[in-house]
């Protein structure tokens, strides 16, 4: 904590920061590791929505900063903290303000926010007069000490700060309305004097917290500071209180001033320029009157822009060429790591990814599936069907195929509520669980005797038929091993309760189909099964396998690639997709009709316990 009154910040200077600003959070860190600091100059992070953690880069290696939802709170567990950097919004900048300027242990109070109305500002300016606090703002982007601290975005990246030596003290101080023109005077500073010792950019309102004056007597009593840079602005008539000084002997340190809008004079009278202050009412506030009477009153004004480097230069070489300047040495700064990001945008590094997708990138301007931006498949009367045909086999599949996929989420969508999944949802529904908690119950029963056939029967009959076997010696090799058939047997249906689903799903095939060799095949198999028991039918699952076994063959799959969705189990995708849909119909059925814990009653239980006396003893 700065102990002298001249001093707002140095190396030891710590804040806490208004609103998640995660880049000028980051660049503060930055210049801190350039400076050489031992500690991060921000130690806490206000945000009124969460409290937690955030976590950022020192130099290398990752630390956490705490969050915080109140002021209160961040300045009581940071009391050496004494500089609060505001992000609010305009809306919310005024009430955050205040509310930093009643914490005993902020000293500085920095506001970055455009747009707040000029009484709230002259309300933040009486407040701050009150309280002894310094304000850097509103509509500022702040102000840094070369080589101690830097306030947010101030100085703009990395390698501009280090192009204008700001991570090494120098001898000049800066004050400037324009915090875009801050940025470019650090540049000319660095390259006509030997560097910034402290530079602030009060913001361009029509009532700044802090005033240039106010700042120009703290350089002027800074030892550390051997001549002071000024860039003023048209409007207003601050400047005059700096010719006032400067004949009155308050200012003995050189001086090079500019006062921009000078071009005001050719151009419709009253003209704003970019900031809300920058407008000239009278003769006395205009650009050329201010840059006469800083002239008249000994400043260094130069009589164009183009030549106000120059005046820094001949200030600076007088001064050291008296012995009043001893230019400081040239400090290499440690090196900073770059950002990924950033390194990876100028091709400085490569690494290996960690993930591989083949089917999707949202990393675009645009969303695509499988190569196809996504407004361009919904234009083409994109479908579910068309969908799963990218997202799934990276393939436009043709309406038929499409249209079948649907028909195939449609028939498997649900089937009552006494089947294991549906069933797993009502009661964990009827638990208090969320949805999430009662899909995933549900869907964790999706196996070989319940929906998991699909591909286990296409396995199966597309073995049988690459084999040659016939329908008959497929049967007898299966009741040889002691296999049953996957996609055979319905434990309600039979031949004479047939299945409607596989009705519908055969009766499509057949009509859009150009050929159903596996179904045809399969259906074989269930005239020899049938005979045995009734109930040894194809079921929806080994239907939905084989016709799709038909369809990708139709569709010219490749053997290999065929092979392999069957052999990862792709197909029962199918099942899990459609009874997906049931399964969050029954959870939102349980909730709405409010349902209570589901208990089995005992009567439906058997209890089938050893007396005590049949138990061994060990």
């Amino acid at each position: 904590m700065p102990t002298k009154k001249y001093e707002l910040f140095n190396r030891d200077t710590t804040s806490i920061i208004f609103g998640l600003q995660v880049n000028a959070i980051q660049r503060m860190l930055d210049f801190d590791r350039a400076c050489g600091r031992d500690k991060p100059s921000v130690v806490a992070v206000i945000n009124e929505n969460k409290d937690g953690w955030h976590k950022v880069f020192w130099g290398e290696k990752e630390i956490l900063i705490p969050m915080y939802r109140t002021t209160r709170k961040a300045c009581e567990l940071h009391p050496e903290a004494d500089v609060l950097i505001n992000f609010a919004s305009f809306r919310s900048a005024y009430r955050s303000s205040m509310k930093a300027m009643e914490e005993k242990s902020i000293r500085t109070l920095v506001i970055i926010a455009e747009g707040i109305p000029e009484r709230r500002a002259r309300g933040i300016r009486k407040k701050a007069l009150e309280t002894g606090k310094t304000v850097i703002g509103p509509a500022t982007v702040g102000g840094i000490v070369a080589g101690a601290f830097k306030i947010a975005n101030t100085g703009g990246t990395l390698e501009n700060i280090l192009e204008s030596k700001l991570h090494r003290q120098g001898h000049v101080g800066f004050v400037s309305k324009s915090g875009g023109m801050s940025n470019e005077a650090y540049n000319i500073i660095a390259r006509n004097t030997d560097g910034l010792c402290e530079g602030i950019a009060i913001g361009g309102d029509s009532f700044p917290g802090s005033t240039l004056f106010e700042h120009i007597i703290r350089y002027e009593a800074n030892p550390n500071i051997g001549m002071i840079v000024v860039l003023g602005e048209l409007g207003g008539l601050e400047e005059y209180k700096i010719v006032d000084a400067l004949k009155e002997g308050k200012i003995t340190k050189p001086v090079v001033a500019w006062v921009t809008g000078t071009c005001a004079k050719i151009l419709p009278a009253s003209i704003q320029f970019g900031h809300a202050g920058a407008k000239a009412d009278s003769a006395d506030e205009s650009a050329d009157a201010k840059n006469k009477a800083l002239r008249d009153a000994g400043a260094r004004v130069p009589q164009s822009f183009d030549d106000f480097g120059l005046a820094v230069k001949k200030a600076y070489d007088e001064l050291v060429e008296s012995g009043k300047i001893k230019p400081v040495t040239e400090v290499a700064p440690p090196p900073v790591p770059s950002d990924f990001a950033a390194a990876r945008s100028e091709g400085l590094v490569r690494r290996k990814t960690e993930v591989v997708t083949t089917i999707a990138d949202d990393s675009g301007e645009e969303l695509l599936y499988a190569g196809v931006p996504i407004s361009r498949f919904i234009e083409g009367g994109g479908s579910i069907g068309g969908v799963i045909g990218l997202l799934w086999f990276k393939k436009k599949l043709p309406k038929f195929a499409t249209d079948f996929i649907e028909l195939v989420l449609i028939l498997t969508a649900d089937h009552g509520p006494a089947v294991s999944g549906a069933h797993n949802a009502i009661v964990t529904a009827r638990a208090g669980r969320d949805l999430m908690s009662a899909v995933a119950s549900g869907v964790l029963t999706i196996g070989p005797r319940f929906g998991g056939a699909v591909s286990g029967a296409a396995e199966m009959i597309k073995g049988a038929v690459d084999e040659g076997l016939s329908p008959a010696d497929f049967v007898i090799k299966m009741k040889a091993k002691g296999t049953n058939i996957q996609g055979i047997g319905h434990r309600v249906k039979s031949l004479r309760n047939p299945d409607k689903r596989v009705e519908l799903l055969k009766d499509y095939a057949k009509r859009k189909f150009k050929k159903t060799p596996y179904l045809d095949y399969v259906l074989q198999v269930e005239a020899i099964t049938t005979k045995k028991k009734d109930t040894l039918i194809l079921n929806v699952d080994g239907c939905i396998g084989i016709l799709f076994l038909d369809l990708m063959t139709e569709l010219g799959f490749a053997k290999e690639e065929l092979e392999e969705i069957i052999a990862n189990g792709g197909l029962n995708g199918l099942f899990v997709l459609g009874r997906t849909i049931g399964l969050i119909g029954h959870f939102m059925d349980q909730k709405r009709i409010k349902e209570g814990l589901y208990r089995q009653p005992w009567e439906s239980i058997l209890y089938s316990l050893p007396k005590e006396s049949e138990l061994e003893t060990l």
